[in-house]
């Protein structure tokens, strides 16, 4: 039988670490920055269909605003949980060949520090942002390449994961009125759950197609 490769062995594995560890400080950082990439998800649907960003906030707790101003409603509300869900399948696959990660962990690092210094207003975001930002850009420019692949597998893993456990937790397990699923069922009718169901299927058919691309 041959033997999986090192890109698909990789993820995996810190999936089922990122599992194991979950409610503890080590993957708490990577929650955060998940929380990250959903929030600019939102502004960046925004930019895309006429709108703007007026201003990002983090907090402690995980909790993330993205308010914009113009744009289309419905793809921006959408633009959240598949967002931090594309992002994480984006960075298994350029994980995936350590050759260009350490250059997509630099560009990741230089983009949160811009977005944190345009766009977030809340303290501790400032705060995060600036760090992971510096962090990221430090492991690119000071560390070997094999350190930028498994950063970006252990993101990616993480925002693949926890984009379908924000989904269950928000919208199946307990209805939450400030979901965005909540707000798209304002918007068009269309029960929040039904919502949630749809992103879920697209969650686990896009992460069935990553690891059958890095296998």
């Amino acid at each position: 039988m041959k033997t999986p490769p090192r890109r698909l062995l990789l993820p995996l594995g810190l999936a089922a670490a990122s599992l194991v560890l979950w409610d503890t400080f080590v993957v708490y950082p990577f929650r955060l920055f998940v929380v990250f990439l959903h929030e600019i998800s939102h502004g960046l649907a925004a930019i895309a269909t006429g709108g703007r960003i007026v201003s990002i906030g983090l907090s402690f707790d995980e909790g993330g605003v993205c308010l914009t101003r113009g744009g289309w409603p419905f793809l921006i509300l959408n633009a959240g949980y598949l967002g931090s869900l594309l992002w994480g399948a984006l960075f298994l696959l350029l994980g995936g060949r350590r050759t260009r990660a350490r250059s997509v962990v630099g560009v990741v690092g230089a983009f949160t520090l811009a977005v944190t210094l345009v766009y977030v207003r809340t303290w501790f975001g400032v705060l995060y942002g600036l760090a992971a930002g510096l962090a990221l850009v430090a492991v690119a420019s000071r560390l070997k390449p094999a350190v930028s692949e498994v950063l970006l597998a252990a993101i990616g893993a993480t925002s693949v994961l926890y984009a379908v456990w924000d989904v269950a937790s928000d919208v199946l397990l307990r209805h939450s009125g400030q979901s965005d699923a909540a707000a798209l069922a304002r918007l068009t009718g269309v029960p929040a759950v039904a919502w949630g169901v749809l992103w879920v299927i697209v969650s686990v058919v896009t992460l069935v197609s990553v690891l059958r691309r890095l296998a």
